[in-house]
């Protein structure tokens, strides 16, 4: 089994550490080891229980997709009903567990997975509890909502955490570029409103800006095309524009996330004459012993 050097460090960013340390870590009783077998999952029963609640969240999503086909959910839906109630158990425990373990409750529950843990078992019991309220809200909304286990898939892979720390540093550049992208699309929208007008179609501005977004991202739908000589020049610059504005988002996260992984390597350096992890990607010695580290 591998053992973990004196100088190697902790769990890295994907895992349950940071999210365990802004929780608090009970100091000692059952609450400690529930806590360390459901938030950390360094350990051997911390990787079994991840690996047990990442099929359970697959299986009860693929249960609620098959049950919304008419073929075979009208076949089986006592089976169904019955399978939905025994993962609603299973995820109602696992909830209870999180806050009966965890010290900061309240920031557990209003947490981003704290919310999605919620909305794994809250459904089923709104269905339960409120079967009549068809003019308030509909029960097959009810029973789709339970599809938000998906996300929960997210807590346990550690990909997901490195695109968002990715997605949260581009914010701004992606603010500023969806921004000037809007400004285009109302203006151009605008522009084929005046000039084709609603003989052609483009009733409203409202309506030429759903068209200018639909033609700008290249997917067309066809249901409100100019007919105008200009209308048409302005519609294929749109097009060709488009082509290039779908690639400047994606530049501009994989160059974060490029940069990220660099880091994280550099980060994961390791001195092979004492063992001292944590150099970065531009040091030539260890920071500890003095030894050459060799090309990254």
């Amino acid at each position: 089994m591998h053992r973990r050097l004196k100088n190697e460090p902790a769990a890295p960013p994907g895992d349950h550490s940071l999210e365990a340390q802004s929780l608090g870590k009970p100091a000692a009783g059952w609450r400690r080891t529930a806590f360390t077998v459901i938030f950390e999952s360094d350990t051997r029963a911390g990787r079994a229980y991840d690996v047990g609640l990442l099929v359970a969240i697959v299986a009860s999503v693929v249960v609620v997709m098959l049950d919304s086909v008419q073929a075979i959910g009208g076949r089986y839906d006592l089976a169904f009903e019955l399978i939905e109630w025994g993962f609603t158990l299973v995820f109602t425990l696992e909830y209870g567990l999180r806050l009966a373990c965890v010290e900061r409750r309240l920031r557990y529950a209003g947490s981003f997975f704290g919310v999605v843990d919620l909305l794994a078992v809250l459904p089923t019991y709104l269905a339960f509890f409120f079967p009549g309220l068809h003019a308030l809200i509909d029960i097959r909304m009810l029973r789709m909502l339970r599809v938000f286990r998906i996300l929960k898939l997210t807590a346990y892979i550690r990909e997901y955490r490195l695109l968002g720390d990715a997605l949260r540093a581009s914010r701004r550049k992606i603010f500023v570029f969806i921004g000037t992208v809007s400004i285009i699309v109302v203006v151009l929208a605008t522009l084929m409103y005046v000039i084709e007008g609603p003989a052609n179609g483009f009733t409203s501005i409202p309506l030429a800006v759903y068209w200018a977004i639909s033609t700008i991202t290249t997917v067309g739908f066809g249901d409100i095309v100019p007919r105008t000589d200009i209308g048409r020049a302005i519609a294929s610059f749109m097009m060709l524009l488009g082509w290039g504005i779908l690639a400047v988002p994606t530049g501009i996260v994989t160059a974060e996330l490029t940069s990220r992984h660099l880091g994280r390597e550099g980060a994961e350096r390791r001195c092979t004459a004492c063992g001292s992890g944590g150099h970065t990607a531009r040091a030539r010695y260890c920071q500890d012993c003095g030894a050459a580290l060799g090309e990254p």
